[in-house]
């Protein structure tokens, strides 16, 4: 018997990601009990975090904290700072951190948390309150055994030095293995920062390399969102000798039919914060990018940026996820349908994050830390290990890489929790 939902996960992207679990369930004619298990969160915490403004006033945010499974390891996902936060995003990223995790074969479980708060307009100091505040808020359900968090969308190496911080003074002694991401001089790992855009390449490397294609001057790329993501896998593509068109951010787009300067682009937003002004290149919108003729897109920003009427007009020859969820269900319809656009789903494409901080967890345990040369080979190897992996399941079975991907992270949880039994029997 399939019961229903709870309405307070009533959202478009939990919405999004249930459907493609159902969908992928159904192909791998799933055991009752566990689909029942894996389509609702383990656990869920929902916070308030009052901080105190510099104005001296206090101001009250939610915070929340979803554990999906834990069936291979500890919790593991990202905190992010946004606006658009709520429960059914956050249950919804937690459960495709568990599918990404089992994937890529790492013994760890899926886990995302963040506040409702858009934290361009807080100062430094309004966000480190807030961050200590909504630490101490999750003390007791995180733990370097338990949950292990990590940076996000609004969120830093800064931001995970001011929790560990926190949990570490709770505690009453240093504790750097709660949180990953964290600067290098506190415990993190050489490479984490440009992880998650430099898997995303590897996997584009990967999927040239099935379509018997190379990356050259030919290559062209867009990619939708500059910001960590964004902007680790435009210049690990240029270095490869790729030309990256057009770039953008929240506040605008802008294009070079040759190719942009991203060492300039990048010094101008080191003054400026943002691209907008971008005295050369046009100006064009998030929607004109997602819509460029190039060979590669990126959408490397947030969730349902592709919708049913984008997806119509696309001209790219592929799409590499960066970001969760960036398609919607109805566009990837339509994609799917036209069999002419390559995409590499987001469970793949941004798990290059999650490998390192791993490794970067695994390390601070050890107290014993790698060089940078050996993170990035080791994550290469796994990232194309898993992309050959899918690839040639997707060919055997006939489905979409995305399909592919998520039959064949769930099947592995599934066995792992057969294996286990139910407790208490």
């Amino acid at each position: 018997m399939v019961e229903k939902l709870q309405a307070e996960w009533d959202n478009d992207l939990f919405t999004q990601v249930q459907q493609q679990f159902e969908n992928a369930a159904q192909k791998l004619s799933l055991d009752e009990n566990i689909f029942n298990r894996l389509r609702v969160p383990d656990k869920a915490l929902l916070v308030s975090v009052p901080f105190r403004l510099d104005d001296g006033s206090i101001r009250v945010v939610s915070g929340y904290r979803v554990h999906h499974n834990d069936t291979l390891g500890p919790y593991k996902g990202g905190i992010r700072y946004h606006e658009k936060v709520n429960l059914g995003e956050v249950a919804a990223l937690a459960m495709l951190m568990t599918w990404k995790c089992a994937l890529v074969n790492l013994p760890l479980g899926g886990a995302k948390g963040g506040i409702q708060i858009d934290p361009n307009p807080l100062s430094r100091n309004e966000i480190q309150r807030m961050t200590r505040r909504f630490t101490s808020e999750i003390n007791n359900f995180i733990g370097p055994d338990v949950d292990i968090p990590a940076p996000d969308m609004g969120t830093n190496e800064q931001v995970m030095a001011w929790m560990m911080d926190t949990y570490s003074q709770i505690h009453g002694y240093a504790i750097p293995e709660i949180v990953t991401g964290k600067p290098v001089i506190i415990g993190g790992s050489l490479g984490r920062s440009k992880a998650t855009g430099r898997g995303v390449v590897y996997c584009i490397l990967e999927a040239l390399k099935a379509m018997h294609q190379t990356l050259d001057t030919q290559t062209t790329v867009a990619i939708q969102g500059y910001g960590n993501v964004g902007s680790a896998a435009a210049e690990e593509l240029a270095g490869l000798g790729a030309r990256v068109f057009a770039v953008s951010d929240v506040t605008t787009g802008i294009y070079h039919e040759e190719g942009l300067d991203l060492n300039k682009v990048q010094s101008w937003i080191q003054k400026n914060r943002f691209l907008e002004g971008f005295p050369e290149a046009q100006s064009i919108s998030n929607e004109e990018l997602l819509q460029l003729q190039v060979k590669i897109l990126i959408p490397a920003a947030a969730e349902d940026v592709i919708t049913k009427e984008i997806a119509q007009n696309l001209k790219c020859e592929m799409i590499a996820e960066g970001a969760n969820g960036p398609i919607t269900l109805e566009a990837d319809k339509v994609i799917n349908d036209r069999e002419d656009i390559f995409v590499i789903p987001d469970v793949l494409a941004n798990a290059g994050g999650v490998i390192v901080s791993y490794f970067e967890w695994i390390q601070g345990l050890q107290n014993f830390f790698w060089k940078e040369v050996e993170v990035n080979q080791r994550m290469n190897e796994i990232i194309s290990h898993a992309f050959q992996t899918i690839y040639q399941f997707s060919q055997d079975k006939k489905v979409t890489m995305r399909m592919a991907a998520l039959m064949l992270g769930i099947d592995k949880i599934s066995r792992a929790m057969l294996t286990r039994g139910f407790f208490p029997g």
